[in-house]
């Protein structure tokens, strides 16, 4: 093999060749569904945590028992549930049942886009790909930082008197 390896294009092809046996071993992934046909991730964002089912289907959303503009009123909350769909191009074939606790509606919005990435990947693994890329597989960990004792909040303490 090494003398096979003459110019730096010959190099090129051969440390190009075995990253692409390298990866192709490591893409094969079995989907992961349930009975029904479904799968499941959950996803989380600051205080939230969702539970996440996708299936195949007509694009229905459904979170907490309501329909994802009922729940999710503001326009922006739901341009977030759609990103991962529109990432990887099957807006409208799968449909999503979530339950999400905890936080606010911000923090549950990016908890079910962060389920919803994840099942996705599950049900479809070649879909993994795209939604890596875009960073929906990867939890974002911020939380509130707990208050400390002798402070008003986290970090701010009491006003100063001077006398």
């Amino acid at each position: 093999m090494a003398e096979d390896i003459k110019t730096l294009d010959d190099l090129k092809s051969a440390v190009s060749g075995s990253d692409a046996v390298v990866a192709e071993a490591a893409v094969k992934r079995d989907p992961q569904r349930d009975a029904q046909g479904r799968s499941y991730a959950t996803g989380k964002r600051k205080d939230a945590v969702a539970r996440v089912w996708v299936k195949p289907g007509s694009g229905k959303v459904i979170v907490n028992g309501k329909d994802i503009n009922e729940y999710f009123a503001r326009p922006v909350l739901q341009m977030i549930l759609r990103q991962p769909f529109d990432v990887a191009g099957v807006a409208g074939q799968y449909d999503v049942q979530a339950t999400v606790k905890g936080g606010g509606l911000s923090g549950q919005a990016g908890a079910v886009k962060h389920g919803i990435s994840q099942a996705l990947q599950l049900h479809e693994p070649s879909l993994r790909a795209a939604l890596k890329a875009a960073g929906f597989l990867t939890r974002d960990s911020r939380v509130v930082e707990r208050k400390k004792y002798g402070k008003a909040k986290a970090r701010r303490s009491f006003q100063f008197s001077k006398r």
